[in-house]
């Protein structure tokens, strides 16, 4: 690689939650919503594309605007008209196609395009044969498009939505996905239903209790893989924080609980409960890739307090006898290793943050800053300068990141901005022994403050916790 690759994997002033990762021609390619930093509703943005070469996952490149709300003919402003989560897929024609809905509509959409992130002109909305638009025969809200071709050439397509609980007013006069999710066979026109709508086994709330899925449940976020023969649905489930998979011998089910690919908070890896989550939650909503024989797990953090400025994260995972093994949040994300143990790193690639009082759910609306200790920037949502940092981190507040490669360290850097007197702590676990404590006193504008490493080499993580008064941002840390 050029460089290490952090997470989050890119710039910090980006917002994009929902990343679907394929590989076209030797690059990956993330095809994702477009959240705007601090703003009030979720997808407000047109959608980019960024995009990677296979053998340097550090490196990369802004492919610019793909495709415009104002392009749908009922891409109006407003909340109800978000743009949310998209796929795309290489059609047997080898044109590139993109599905996406548009607010509440029920109508999913379809823009096509001769390259894999260029500007994609609007075709149409998927419909049945008898050219009935999809979502006009009282079916329940389509929503999270997620589309595969199959090696047949035979092409899928997958939707559902699961908040049964929600009034049919906040989706748009539109009934929840009672029966979990649904899958689509399409003709070659890439437009017209040839089979469906199939209820392909992966259980929602209302018919999950008893089942392997239960506390798993589907809620959103379809999307199909096939690894080594076997086809591999992931989703989010209804705990929101997390991504499970299920899996099938076929591409229409019945699919089987595989189990949980990610989770925001790290529930789940060793034995941690929602209640003791290592991190703030929220959705998230990502799915598989395979590079050269490694697997990573793409999904998105939480940012800013509420659910509306999501970034995009990675990590790899093991995939043993068919079944996926749950991912742990890192900082290194992408890197393929741990983190080198010398040099400067931003806080923002912290894995974990908590207060003194925990994590706690976001939720639509922003929370008082409390305890609470949080990923934000400076100034508007913008394309360039970035200098994303933790705020308000105070008495017991923690910032873990994992892992790195610490051969000889001398001493441990922080760089803080605030009125705060007391010392961070710095371990190699969050309930082990010190390896360094720093003084910190009050500062107006950025200012270093340095302690003497006392540890030993070897991989770790190296967890920040403060002690003491007042309150400031975090913005960066140096090994040296």
């Amino acid at each position: 690689m050029k460089n290490q690759a952090f997470n989050p994997y890119l710039p910090s002033y980006e917002y994009v939650p929902d990343a679907e990762p394929h590989i076209f021609d030797g690059r990956v390619y993330i095809y994702g919503s477009h959240d705007r930093f601090n703003a009030i509703s979720f997808c407000v943005n047109d959608y980019v594309c960024w995009s990677a070469p296979v053998d340097d996952l550090s490196d990369w490149r802004y492919e610019g605007v793909i495709y415009r709300r104002r392009q749908d003919p009922k891409g109006k402003r407003g909340f109800m008209n978000a743009m949310f989560a998209p796929d795309v897929c290489r059609g047997t024609d080898g044109k590139y196609y993109l599905y996406y809905f548009v607010g509440y509509t029920g109508l999913i959409s379809v823009a096509v395009c001769d390259t894999p992130a260029g500007k994609y002109e609007y075709l149409d909305h998927v419909k049945y044969s008898d050219g009935t638009i999809l979502g006009k025969k009282n079916e329940p809200l389509q929503f999270d498009p997620g589309i595969f071709i199959d090696d047949d050439g035979r092409i899928y397509l997958f939707t559902g939505f699961g908040p049964v609980k929600y009034p049919s007013v906040l989706l748009g006069g539109h009934r929840a996905s009672e029966h979990g999710a649904m899958g689509f066979e399409l003709e070659k026109d890439m437009l017209t239903i040839k089979n469906g709508p199939v209820y392909i086994g992966v259980k929602g709330k209302t018919e999950g209790k008893g089942t392997p899925y239960e506390g798993h449940e589907f809620f959103e976020a379809s999307s199909l893989r096939k690894f080594n023969g076997r086809y591999y649905f992931i989703y989010s489930s209804f705990e929101g924080h997390e991504l499970c998979y299920a899996h099938s011998d076929s591409p229409l089910g019945p699919f089987e609980f595989g189990g949980t690919l990610v989770s925001i908070g790290d529930v789940g890896i060793n034995g941690r409960t929602r209640r003791g989550a290592a991190n703030y939650l929220g959705n998230t909503h990502g799915s598989l890739i395979e590079i050269d024989g490694n697997y990573y797990v793409f999904y998105h953090r939480q940012t800013n307090r509420h659910q509306f400025s999501r970034q995009a994260c990675a990590e790899r995972i093991e995939f043993t006898d068919g079944k996926f093994r749950q991912a742990e949040l890192t900082s290194c994300g992408l890197n393929g290793k741990p983190l080198k143990g010398k040099g400067t790193y931003e806080a923002r690639i912290a894995c974990n943050l908590y207060s003194c009082e925990g994590a706690y759910c976001y939720g639509v609306i922003k929370r008082p800053k409390r305890m609470h200790p949080y990923f934000t920037q400076s100034g508007k949502d913008r394309e360039d300068n970035p200098d994303q940092y933790i705020a308000n981190f105070r008495n017991g507040a923690t910032a873990v990141f994992r892992y790195f490669d610490i051969d000889e360290l001398s001493n441990i850097s922080v760089t803080v901005k605030g009125r705060a007197d007391g010392m961070m702590t710095v371990r190699n676990s969050p309930d082990g022994q010190a390896v360094a404590r720093i003084f910190i006193s009050p500062t107006s504008s950025p200012a270093e403050f340095t302690g003497k490493w006392t540890g030993n080499g070897g991989i770790q993580s190296l967890c920040f916790t403060y002690e003491g008064k007042g309150a400031f941002d975090f913005i960066n840390f140096t090994l040296e």
